[in-house]
Order: structure tokens, then sequence, then C-alpha cells
């Protein structure tokens, strides 16, 4: 098994994206989690919206600091945010550089959405084969 944490700066979108999307199709082979740096106080609801087309909901989401025990228990660390996200030493890195979903048009946050998607079925993909 395998812990991955998805960080951005407020754990509002991109992360919870990320976390909602690995742990639907990860389910008992990897644990996900995410957290921010500087987290807001709710899901942004674009994000809360183009998750629920789905089925997925994100509505009980509630934004996380990243902590030293969040660090300490991640192996891959995966950035969801441009370069205003932490590199944690000692672990896999990983920094996907996307745009903020918070208040763009709901065809942007789409985008965004599915680009997620695919990159969390290539980490599952890739994870598949280490540790196989």
């Amino acid at each position: 098994m395998t812990n991955v944490l998805f960080v951005c700066v407020g754990n509002q979108g991109r992360s919870v994206m990320a976390e909602r999307f690995f742990r639907a199709a990860a389910g008992e082979s990897h644990e996900g989690r995410s957290a921010g740096a500087a987290p807001g106080n709710a899901v942004h609801p674009e994000v809360v919206a183009v998750l629920s087309e789905l089925g997925i909901d994100a509505s009980d989401h509630v934004p996380r600091k990243l902590d030293d025990g969040l660090m300490s228990w991640a192996d891959v660390v995966v950035a969801a945010c441009d370069d205003a996200c932490p590199v944690v030493p000692g672990k896999r890195n990983d920094n996907w550089h996307l745009p903020d979903p918070m208040g763009r048009p709901i065809a942007e946050v789409r985008a965004i959405r599915d680009d997620i998607k695919r990159r969390v079925d290539a980490l599952l993909d890739e994870l598949a084969t280490v540790t196989a």
C-alpha cells in the first residue's frame, strides 16, 4: 500500500479533486489524503459541481492544513498547484502544475477535472507496476 498526499495552496480545488478520484479508483490498494499550505474554509462550489457530474461527492470535504504528521505519513507527495507548493525531502515529489479552478468558468473547471483524472489514473497504473 502506498500513501499518497495531494497538496495545493487552499485544499479547496485541485488537491480535493485528485484525492477524491484517487480514493474512488484505488479502493483498498492505496490510501489518499489531501491538504493545503494555507487552507480555505470550504471546497470551491464549482469543484463540487464538476465532481458530482461524475458521481463523486466532495461536499463534505473540510480543507486541512499541511502538517508534519501528513508529510511523514505520505510515501508520495503530489503538488497539484504551481511552484507555490512545498517539496518534501526524502519523499517522491511530483508536481502537476495545474491552474487553480477557483472562479473559472465551469467548462474550464471541467477541463482541469478531466486532466486531474487522467493524471490520477496514470499514477495508479504506475503504482500498480511498482507494487506488483
